[in-house]
């Protein structure tokens, strides 16, 4: 996928993805792409609010597609919207290389002890 990440925290991750490589036949960046790269940051973003121990597991994610990119790269901005003690919910804007919005996702994780697989 060509994911780059440039920032992490609990609260806002920032990460990137070229759209060459990522598209749908008519050339355009595939939607389930935007969605990759919005779970990606909204995963980790809620790994790293779940701590040592912990582990957090998606469980609902939706998107709404509003422009499509045909070159370039894409940048998904994500933002805490919710860090409990068992749940949290993320929103990621993406946009294009001039700033134009191409989609927003929003994740919710549930966090929970990580299991001991020994």
């Amino acid at each position: 996928m060509g994911i780059v990440i440039d920032e992490m925290s609990a609260e806002r991750a920032v990460g990137r993805m070229p759209v060459e490589g990522n598209t749908q036949p008519v050339g355009i960046l595939h939607g389930g792409a935007h969605v990759v790269l919005a779970e990606t940051l909204g995963s980790v973003a809620a790994n790293v609010h779940a701590g040592a121990g912990r582990v957090a597991m998606g469980i609902e994610l939706n998107a709404s597609h509003s422009r499509s990119a045909a070159s370039g790269w894409v940048t998904g901005t994500c933002t805490a919207l919710h860090l409990g003690s068992t749940l949290t919910t993320h929103q990621v804007v993406m946009t294009d290389d001039r700033g134009r919005l191409l989609s927003t996702v929003r994740i919710t994780n549930f966090l929970t002890d990580a299991r001991d697989e020994g």
